[in-house]
């Protein structure tokens, strides 16, 4: 029963997929100031608050979707991700050249252009990838939810104790204490810290970010196993990563030692890097000795499939992390890696390309669903506790997405591939914090792209 005098919104459609529950058919949230009071079926949720107005939705309403690795600053570098190229490497000096390019760009509003696109396609949560400040509570002032993670790349362990450590601690002193530059406004946005990747830092500076991760209580996010030449780098300090690094005129201690002898995944972990506050993204080239250290220390790998494909790489081992218990989320990574930022797109792929790694149980749908929600608030440090995220659940925040298919018959045994099949690009309204985003007025929204870029 609602309290006297406090809004109850009952929110119903034909098929409600809280992900925290099975589905129910004519089923309703109810929601007071943005936090969810119940689920049920509409007759018993309007029962228990009557007198609440109810919205009626069409189609699928479902638990909003969490991307667990974007970098919406780079929205306006979608000319880079709209081909696709024979290797990383080539997809790297590409991305370089454009971004070197831009100096000068309003990043702040090319990641507001993502946010708003990532919302027109049900997205509620995001970890976010920042290199520019100005970029970092964009996505809260949106409504998004999630971390916002300040990226560092390219530092030696000389320029980092030369200076690259003092700007950092000084920027997370500031945002402690609420120097942030921002739109106006409360900004309340979680922020984490993002190692880049094994191969564009230098070693003691990956160590001595995992240690400042801990000190200051933030979540980590780094890319691991993205690149098939990954490994070579961080054993033998060799391949083609280690060339694009010395071209680029990085001189870490891993190439004048000629490697670690250990694969990407033993490195990190060796630095304190890996475990529950952290975790990673793509894990392509993760093997089976690798995929059971990431369960141990507790670590998701939030896999990017199509930013995968653009970049002339295989699709990650999505069937065996299921099969053995891996903690996985779905991310798009930004548009210069990747055609659209509508995550169901990328669920849809891993749907497909588990079949195709021979993943035959028939909770696939159901699992990458919830790999899509539940999975990336995990990753994100934001699945329990109140104002949760990926769920409808009491308590939990009021984010969901829309979906404007046919929920099917009753009796239709998986309504979860439904909407995996038939979802993508049929997002029709998305509510973050029990506020409607009004995608009415993005339904024709396409982010700026600068001349000339």
């Amino acid at each position: 029963m609602s309290v006297a005098g406090e809004a109850v919104v009952v929110h119903s459609a034909p098929l409600l997929l809280p992900v925290s529950r099975p589905p129910i058919r004519d089923g309703a949230v109810a929601a007071r100031d943005g936090r969810v009071l119940t689920t049920g079926t509409r007759r018993e949720t309007l029962a228990a608050h009557p007198g609440a107005e109810e919205v009626r939705w069409p189609g699928v309403v479902v638990a909003g979707l969490v991307n667990a690795h974007t970098h919406l600053q780079f929205t306006r570098m979608a000319g880079v991700g709209a081909r696709v190229y024979d290797t990383f490497e080539e997809w790297s000096d590409t991305f370089d050249e454009v971004y070197a390019s831009m100096d000068g760009e309003d990043w702040a509003a090319s990641t507001r252009e993502g946010a708003l696109l990532a919302l027109r396609h049900g997205t509620t949560a995001v970890a976010d990838v920042v290199t520019d400040l100005a970029a970092l509570p964009v996505p809260a002032e949106t409504g998004l939810a999630g971390v916002s993670y300040l990226e560092i790349l390219g530092d030696d362990d000389r320029e980092w104790a030369r200076g690259g450590r003092a700007r950092l601690t000084s920027t997370l002193g500031r945002l402690a204490a609420g120097d942030v530059p921002r739109g106006g406004g409360p900004w309340t946005a979680r922020v984490g810290i993002a190692p880049h990747a094994p191969y564009t830092l230098d070693t003691a500076v990956l160590a001595d970010l995992a240690g400042l991760m801990r000190a200051y209580g933030l979540r980590g996010h780094i890319h691991l196993q993205e690149s098939a030449h990954e490994r070579e780098f961080t054993v033998s300090g060799t391949g083609p990563l280690a060339a694009l690094i010395r071209r680029i005129g990085l001189d870490f201690e891993i190439l004048r030692a000629g490697g670690t002898g250990q694969g990407p995944a033993d490195f990190l972990d060796g630095l304190g890097m890996l475990g529950p506050h952290c975790h990673v993204a793509h894990g392509v080239h993760l093997d089976a000795g690798e995929r059971a250290l990431l369960r141990a220390r507790g670590v998701g790998v939030a896999l990017c499939p199509r930013s995968n494909r653009t970049l002339g790489i295989d699709g990650p081992p999505v069937a065996a992390l299921l099969e053995e218990g891996g903690m996985v989320a779905v991310g798009t990574d930004s548009l210069a890696s990747s055609p659209s930022l509508d995550l169901l797109e990328d669920v849809r792929l891993l749907h497909a390309l588990a079949r195709e790694q021979g993943y035959r149980a028939a909770d696939l749908a159901r699992r990458l669903v919830e790999a899509a929600t539940t999975g990336g608030a995990r990753a994100l440090g934001l699945a329990a506790g109140p104002g949760r995220i990926g769920s409808l659940d009491a308590g939990a925040r009021c984010d969901f997405a829309v979906f404007d298919v046919d929920p099917g018959d009753p009796g239709d045994p998986d309504p979860y591939r439904t909407l995996i099949e038939d979802g993508p690009g049929q997002c029709v309204a998305t509510v973050t914090g029990g506020v409607h985003t009004g995608l009415d007025r993005l339904a024709n929204f396409t982010p700026e792209v600068p001349r000339g870029r």
